[in-house]
């Protein structure tokens, strides 16, 4: 079987984010910038399925982005692709369009990704990919079957669990819950250095998205305290109810 994982490199969850100054693009010189987590459930999920030597990681940006790459190969995958720009796009259509030119000439059995990018959290990559390729795909996955080119996945929903079943190519979003990434050891962290990433320029489409302008969210109000015994639970229960106005 052969398998594509589509990664992203995003900032560390505990970076502090410092917005620019024309307020259209965030300050990367202090950032320390990670493999996306929910694409780690994809690239797990491809060493589960087949021989690590038929599962190529594949990302999109500058330069940086190699670190993100060479850390899904320290996790057992054996090809890479490095999708060369100048910058990661803000239109997600854009990465769509590039990935999907990629991926149309490896022939892949199955193509996923992560539910979503914590940067970004557009949650629309593997739907971009699976109109622009003419292929389906199954969003949010928490359980795969693959066999003789039939696939099985399964996903939550408010209440229920759905069940989907459809031929390969397809593409797959990783939920969590899917499986538990492994950890990367010394031996495939030395192994993922030796690897060669191929590179592939591309000319980008046209954006169709603009970013106006970032903002930092608003600073929360000061918490209160409304006593500290039994006594308090009047007072509390008025003030939920005419302040918060959440009872």
């Amino acid at each position: 079987m052969n398998i594509a994982v589509c990664i992203k490199q995003v900032p560390d969850t505990e970076t502090k984010i410092k917005i620019s100054d024309d307020k259209k693009s965030i300050v990367e010189s202090d950032i320390n910038f990670i493999l996306n987590p929910y694409d780690e459930f994809g690239v797990e999920e491809a060493l589960k399925l087949t021989d690590p030597e038929n599962i190529t990681i594949i990302s999109l940006g500058p330069d940086r982005v190699t670190s993100a790459i060479r850390s899904a190969l320290a996790m057992g995958a054996k090809n890479a692709i490095h999708i060369k720009t100048d910058s990661t796009p803000a239109d997600p259509g854009i990465t769509a369009d590039a990935l999907a030119s990629v991926l149309k000439e490896g022939n892949y059995d199955l193509i996923f990704t992560g539910k979503q990018a914590i940067d970004d959290d557009h949650a629309q990559m593997a739907s971009l990919l699976a109109e622009k390729m003419d292929i389906p795909a199954v969003n949010v996955v928490i359980k795969l079957n693959v066999e003789n080119g039939t696939v099985m996945a399964e996903r939550e929903i408010e209440g229920a669990h759905e069940i989907f079943e459809c031929a390969t190519p397809c593409i797959i979003s990783a939920q969590r819950g899917l499986n538990e990434p492994r950890y990367a050891s010394l031996k495939g962290i030395m192994g993922a250095k030796k690897v060669k990433i191929e590179e592939k320029d591309v000319t980008l489409s046209e954006s169709n998205l603009e970013v106006v302008e970032y903002n930092y969210p608003a600073e929360k109000a000061a918490g209160k305290i409304v006593g500290d015994s039994a006594d308090a639970v009047p007072e509390l229960l008025r003030l939920l109810n005419e302040e918060a106005k959440v009872i």
